[in-house]
């Protein structure tokens, strides 16, 4: 396994749960520096089509106090390569449910070009902030 200075990783972390934390641990284990960029409440609406239900400022405080992460950043963009631009990260993991996605695949060919990997971590089965969500609503309704 290849060993990194800076990795960078993303994600709403809505109801943060076990697959948040394999992700965060598994990132840290190849590198030295962890940024985790956590998205902010509008743009999670733009990708997602709902408000995360736990507000962005706690979301940030909760990834901030996980022992695996060196540093945390607002995601305003989708943007990678923009996010690379200022945080000049060596690899970006991210869960291997997107591999191979048009999206991953552009991503992939433009980090190609200025030397920045893209690991894809094993994607936690069975759990999910959307489930949880799910769920949620669920027990609401039928009280």
């Amino acid at each position: 396994m290849k060993h990194y200075n800076v990795g960078y990783t993303t994600g709403g972390f809505d109801m943060f749960h076990i697959g948040h934390l394999n992700i965060l641990q598994r990132a840290k284990e190849q590198c030295d520096h962890l940024i985790v960029g956590v998205s902010t409440d509008d743009l999670v609406q733009s990708y997602k089509g709902k408000t995360p239900i736990i507000p962005f400022e706690e979301r940030i405080r909760i990834v901030e106090a996980i022992r695996y992460v060196d540093e945390v950043v607002p995601q305003i963009s989708m943007d990678k390569y923009e996010a690379w631009e200022k945080l000049r990260f060596d690899v970006m993991f991210h869960g291997s449910d997107w591999k191979n996605s048009d999206m991953y695949n552009r991503i992939i060919e433009q980090f190609s070009q200025v030397g920045v990997d893209v690991v894809f971590l094993p994607h936690t089965e069975g759990v999910s902030s959307t489930l949880l969500s799910n769920v949620l609503h669920k027990i609401n309704n039928e009280q």
